[in-house]
This record gives C-alpha cells, structure tokens and sequence, in this order.
C-alpha cells in the first residue's frame, strides 16, 4: 500500500526530500574527504561482495551517484534513483554515462524483469513502506537477480540517534541526516522477514562498520583499526546492517 499524500510517511518523504536537497553539496563533500572515502569504501566492499559483478544494477536512493560509480568502474552498468533532485543531478555530473531519474522507493519506474541487481546504500531506514519497496524490486529483478541493502541497525549505540538528530533539527544544524525523519532502524531478524516476506531467497545478513566518519582523529583511526574485530567478533556493536538475497530463477 501506497502512502496517501496526508499521511505521516508521505509527510516524512516529502521533509526528507527537501532536506537532501538543502545539503546535497554538503552530502558530495562529506564523502570525498579521507574519513568519508573510507567509510564509504568501506561500506561499498560489503554491499559490492553481495551483488552479480558485470551486470545492470539499479541504486535505490543513489545520493550522488557514488555506488553507482563504483559498479561501473568494477565493469557494470547502472542507473540511480534518489528522492532529491539535486542529488541526482550530482549524479548526472559524477557519471554522464548512467542514467538518473527522480523517484520514490515504493514505485520504482520500470518495467519488470529489468536489472540484474540492485543496491540500496544508507537509504532503506527512511523509507516508510518496506514492504513496498522489497515487492518493487522484487518485480524489476529479472529471475535469478540480486538485492543487497546496507542500513543503520538497531543497537544501543543508534538507539539514540534519532534523539540526537532532533535536537540539532531543532538548533538548525545543516548536517547531513540531522533531522526528525521518521527512521526505523532493523535488526538482523526484521529485515530477514522482510526479505523472505518479498520472496526473496538464499537470505544473507550481516553487520559492519564500527569507524564513523563523524568520529574525530584518533579515535577513527583506532576505530577503523579495530573494525575488522568488531565485525567477526562482536557484530553487535557494528552499525550498520548488510542484508542481501535472491529472485528465484535462472
């Protein structure tokens, strides 16, 4: 079900929408400093180890168009969709040779059978109808295709995120994420029911990441240090949730 144009996830969208395109320079740069090329490599690899290499992917809230460069440099194609105008519009400057379009995550404008996989990187907690989202790509995935998601998790440390970022909505901090969005956080099990729930097979889910990149210096750089730890070991404490699976068929 879709939302109506009054009810609170519209409402959320539409607030999300407006905040991406607010920041959406801020967003570029974030992510092209040291700490945010490796934290978002680091992200990448993950999301990357899950997907058909050398095949058409579609990026559900593709930002500005970094994953999607990513898959083509690894010998790919891909086309970005992202809620933000001027999000995509970085894309379309980042990689002229993909397609962008402007859209929501739960009607995906294309035909069924489309890609070979599909992406979702720090996107899926604002979507307000998983369900929704999960049975589109399910449809534009051609049999045998590929979904892999990464997403804040649910643990004691992103408990209280959410908190955090309303009070720096409410001091009219411009930081990337920072507001009330309505964001749900996933365990392992909810989004592995959610995945099964679509139709989606061979169900794989995982944690990662322990450096953020809003952690200053030198406590990121122990942090990324430790990660690989984090990760084998204590799972719980990485979060960010990587969960991927399958349409059946050939």
């Amino acid at each position: 079900m879709h939302s109506s144009p009054g009810s609170p996830g519209r409402v959320f969208v539409n607030k999300v929408q407006r905040h991406y395109d607010e920041i959406a320079d801020i967003y570029d740069d974030r992510y092209d400093g040291r700490r945010g090329r490796s934290y978002h490599q680091h992200i990448s690899d993950h999301v990357m180890s899950m997907l058909p290499k050398g095949g058409f992917l579609l990026d559900v809230g593709c930002g500005t168009g970094l994953f999607v460069k990513r898959y083509i440099e690894e010998g790919g194609q891909a086309v970005g969709l992202d809620i933000s105008p001027r999000m995509v519009l970085y894309g379309c400057q980042r990689c002229p040779e993909s397609g962008f379009c402007v859209g929501t995550a739960d009607v995906l404008p294309f035909q069924d059978e489309t890609f070979d996989a599909l992406a979702s990187l720090l996107a899926f907690s604002y979507v307000p109808d998983p369900g929704a989202m999960l049975a589109e790509s399910y449809r534009i995935l051609k049999p045998g295709g590929q979904i892999a998601i990464c997403t804040l998790s649910r643990t004691v440390f992103t408990s209280i995120v959410p908190v955090i970022y309303q009070m720096g909505e409410r001091v009219g901090l411009k930081k990337v994420g920072v507001g009330d969005f309505g964001e749900r956080y996933y365990t392992n099990n909810e989004i592995a029911n959610l995945l099964d729930g679509a139709g989606f097979t061979d169900i794989s889910v995982g944690r990662c990441s322990f450096a953020h990149l809003n952690l200053t210096d030198p406590i990121f750089t122990l942090a990324r240090k430790v990660e690989p730890i984090i990760e084998e070991r204590l799972p719980y404490l990485a979060y960010n949730i990587c969960a991927a699976g399958k349409k059946p068929g050939s």
